[in-house]
């Protein structure tokens, strides 16, 4: 990769670094593709993160950043202006200068969940979808899910003010949807997503009955701890097409690109190029 004084950068900003897998997958793009620009980690803590987000971006040649924990909520109050999307979820990966100089953040996460699907051949539109776990990526996933057009979507998680909350933040842009909250029960459902960490580690209860899954139903899962856990494979056993943790990352990089005004590619030929290490 060819650095020089026209390369564009993208902030990766987190803490700690020593995780980021995203420089590993973007980096190799831009070498591969002849594009002049640059992820880069930045490791702020929480007590600085506020002032460095202001002050990378004061920066010409920094055209945005990608936000990790711990700063994905607090990224909420310090940008100028909020997708619905962010703003449902309560958090926010991406953060760019609009047109105007001003600060604008949006969220990826449920968006990288939703063109997954899509290329495995299930449309969101009109469907039934069932939500378990209320964080972050969970509120994303129900964002975008909201947004790709599904019809009635449950929400559950072991902290119920949780749920309802998302559920409140969902009605105020979606007025049309029917959302439910309490139950983990996927009976009857088109889509069912575990967006708790359960399955992280060995022996971990399932997050749900797997045994009320219809072999019908497609299923999805963000624990990138293995490709495929114990619930996907539970889930495969009863006949269901599944999605993996980590065709959510991969799907997500795409719409980033987008967003940053670069040319942008397919989770497949990023998947081909990437030099993850773990």
């Amino acid at each position: 990769m060819n650095i020089d004084g026209n390369t564009q950068v993208i902030a990766h900003i987190g803490y700690p670094t020593h995780t980021f897998k995203s420089p590993m997958i973007y980096n190799p793009y831009f070498a591969a593709e002849g594009i002049n620009a640059l992820v880069a980690p930045f490791a702020s803590q929480a007590d600085a993160y506020p002032d460095f987000l202001r002050a990378i971006f004061s920066c010409g040649n920094v055209i945005g950043a990608l936000i990790t924990m711990p700063h994905k909520v607090s990224t909420v109050g310090l940008v100028d202006r909020l997708t619905p999307t962010a703003q449902i979820a309560g958090s926010c990966n991406a953060v760019r200068r609009g047109a105007d100089g001003k600060l604008e953040g949006d969220m990826f996460d449920g968006e990288g969940f939703v063109r997954g699907v899509r290329r495995k051949g299930f449309a969101p539109e009109g469907k039934s979808a069932l939500v378990v776990g209320c964080g972050g990526v969970g509120s994303a996933i129900a964002a975008s899910l909201a947004a790709a057009g599904v019809a009635r979507l449950a929400l559950f998680d072991v902290n119920n003010d949780s749920a309802e909350a998302l559920a409140g933040r969902l009605k105020q842009h979606y007025t049309a949807l029917e959302v439910v909250c309490g139950s983990n029960d996927p009976a009857g459902f088109d889509l069912v997503v575990n967006a708790t960490p359960l399955g992280m580690y060995e022996g971990d209860p399932m997050p749900m009955d797997v045994e009320r899954i219809a072999p019908t139903t497609f299923v999805g899962e963000v624990v990138l701890k293995s490709e495929t856990t114990a619930f996907l494979a539970a889930a495969q056993a009863r006949g269901c097409k599944t999605q993996i943790g980590t065709d959510m990352l991969f799907e997500q990089i795409p719409a980033y690109l987008e967003y940053f005004g670069l040319p942008t590619t397919t989770a497949d030929y990023l998947r081909e190029v990437a030099k993850i290490q773990y």
